[in-house]
């Protein structure tokens, strides 16, 4: 299986070695809109529980609404962790499901891959990937086809 990967750069916060003040997990069912945004609405709670600035708060809110949306549309189940470091906020989500075949297609403004019954709850629009990489501060996808997909994610805390 090829495994996709694809990046904003390098990462300024190193994924293995930040030192972790919070970290909490959620869990997302493919297929369960009824709960859908939980998993954000959640973690946005939190954040305010923990002071963060109000546009940190609402940027990651987005990227999180966006990424748990896609599971439910596009896997059987993933989970979302949260973790909050000293300078920055990032998540980690990785799903069981389809993967992405082409991340750089799919990183296209406009494209997509929803059903007719997706578009008909509203989504579909192809601006799911494209927001959690404008809202975020780093980024990165690796994806195997028929396996599944992990983002990372990361919004810089200001000092």
């Amino acid at each position: 299986m090829n495994e996709n990967r694809w990046s904003t750069g390098e990462s300024c916060v190193s994924w293995e070695d930040a030192e972790i003040l919070y970290s909490e997990s959620f869990r997302i069912v493919g297929d369960d809109f009824e709960h859908g945004g939980e998993a954000a609405a959640k973690i946005k709670a939190k954040l305010k529980q923990f002071g963060l600035d109000a546009a940190i708060i609402r940027r990651l809110s987005i990227a999180n609404f966006e990424a748990e949306m896609n599971v439910i549309m596009y896997a059987r189940e993933a989970e979302m962790q949260l973790q909050v470091l000293p300078n920055a906020v990032r998540v980690i989500l990785s799903d069981r499901g389809q993967g992405i075949p082409d991340i750089e297609q799919a990183l296209q403004e406009g494209y997509s891959t929803a059903t007719p019954q997706m578009r008909q709850r509203g989504f579909g629009a192809g601006l799911g990937l494209p927001n959690i990489k404008r809202n975020t501060d780093e980024f990165e996808i690796v994806s195997t086809p028929g396996v599944g997909t992990t983002l990372r994610y990361t919004i810089h805390l200001q000092n």
